[in-house]
């Protein structure tokens, strides 16, 4: 099993989104569109039925991506132990956002190297759910490593957790959920009865990858010469302070080995949000920091699946 998390993983690092190629989770946005608009015609105004329709669509869509994925391993599987290992490696290759999210960070340094702060803002907002066109400087960059901190959880530990644990078909089943969330886990009027199910699947689902993420964070930040004991120490002070269960945990100790402060008001729909201050402002952000909070994703990444490596040899799973 091993061989080809580890496959996929480098293909990940190595090639990130593959934009020209139909990718699983494309397909799994779509079918949620079709899903919700369905289920809103069968639920019609009434708030209770709504939330009855969100749980059944949390569980056709994660059970879909599990299903279609075991059918397809297990039909290939059928050709060819070797046509199985493949279509495994890329189920991996799939379910991991490591270098596509490095990738569109890194677009949004280059444009503030370049002083180009609207480009900055527009290049952000491909990869934030907040809005972007009133940010200075630094808000960008502190957007840009919260959405990179958070991201290397459900980017990237989380999917391998669930691989690790259950294969490719639970790793697409995770991404199920994860999208779901990005879809519809919203408090607006819209989806504040249908999305509630997919947000609280999204917050269990994520809850100990991002505890784990918090961990190994400051280790990896030590790595490259970031003070892991201050990373260490703004993790405790300051997970529990974010209003999503697990948000908190990696952006604590990304903050602390960066020396930034993130958190403050944000805009959603033109809408204000006042976050909580996560860090202490050691230093004001720089641009610098978002490539740094990049590096550091990266190197938890491979500090995660070398303990889970670890862990599924001990218990006897690989």
């Amino acid at each position: 099993m091993s061989a080809y998390i580890f496959a996929g993983f480098v293909m990940d690092l190595l090639l990130g989104d593959p934009a020209r190629i139909p990718h699983p989770v494309r397909l799994l946005g779509r079918l949620i569109s079709l899903l919700e608009a369905a289920l809103r015609r069968l639920a019609g105004d009434s708030g209770r039925a709504l939330k009855a329709a969100g749980v059944v669509l949390a569980l056709l869509t994660a059970g879909f991506a599990y299903g279609a994925t075991w059918a397809i391993l297990r039909l290939v599987l059928a050709v060819s132990p070797w046509l199985y290992a493949a279509g495994c490696t890329i189920f991996v290759y799939y379910a991991l956002a490591a270098r596509s999210l490095a990738d569109e960070a890194g677009k949004v340094h280059r444009a503030l190297e370049e002083g180009d702060r609207r480009l900055a803002q527009r290049r952000l907002s491909h990869i934030v759910g907040r809005d972007t066109e009133h940010l200075d400087e630094e808000g960008i960059i502190r957007a840009a490593v919260e959405t990179v901190a958070e991201n290397t959880v459900d980017g990237v530990i989380a999917p391998l957790f669930y691989i690790f644990l259950g294969g490719p078909a639970l790793g697409m089943a995770y991404k199920a959920v994860n999208t779901l969330d990005s879809m519809v886990g919203y408090l607006n009027d819209r989806y504040r009865d249908l999305g509630w199910a997919s947000a609280r699947l999204d917050d269990l689902a994520n809850w100990l990858p991002a505890r784990i993420t918090g961990v190994l964070m400051p280790i990896a930040g030590g790595v490259w010469g970031k003070d892991a004991r201050r990373g260490f120490r703004i993790y405790r002070r300051d997970r529990l302070k974010h209003k999503s269960p697990n948000s908190g945990h990696p952006e604590a100790a990304m903050a602390g080995l960066l020396g930034i402060k993130l958190g403050g008001t944000s805009y959603y729909g033109g809408q204000a949000v006042e976050k909580p201050s996560i860090g202490d402002a050691v230093k004001p952000p720089e641009a610098a920091d978002i490539l740094e909070a990049c590096r550091i994703m990266k190197t938890t990444a491979v500090f995660g699946i070398l303990i889970f490596y670890a862990i599924a040899v001990k218990l006897g799973f690989n």
